[in-house]
């Protein structure tokens, strides 16, 4: 049961998860937070997100190992969209062919990402 307005965020910086769940709350999204990629594939398994929010580089499960996981166990076609440090082309490469939907290099603007959010969730 998927609500449209679910997203999972995964990232480990508390500080920055913090930030996007109090903006995306703000723009009317449910948040629901995990520090890591375990975390993230529980919340997604019970939850069905209408999207996911992950960053590459976390402890546990890498956020590589999130989108493998919903696109070949779980297959689901939830969109996905990555974040990671700049200067990790061969990540974010690797993230497009497991099948993340879009990709964000750190730091970026909360704002860009509500816009991208809400182009994907039309």
């Amino acid at each position: 049961m998927s609500s449209k307005n679910q997203i999972v965020l995964a990232e480990d910086n508390s500080t920055l998860s913090l930030l996007l769940k109090f903006k995306l709350e703000r723009e009317g999204y449910e948040v629901l937070k995990a520090s890591d990629g375990k975390e993230a594939i529980d919340l997604i398994e019970k939850n069905s997100p209408s999207l996911i929010l992950t960053d590459i580089m976390m402890p546990f499960i890498s956020g590589l190992e999130v989108i493998s996981h919903v696109r070949n166990k779980l297959n689901l076609k939830t969109p996905i969209i990555v974040f990671s440090s700049a200067g990790q082309e061969e990540m974010v490469l690797k993230a497009f062919n497991l099948g993340a939907t879009d990709f964000m290099a750190k730091p970026f603007s909360p704002n860009e990402l509500v816009i991208r959010i809400k182009r994907i969730l039309m």
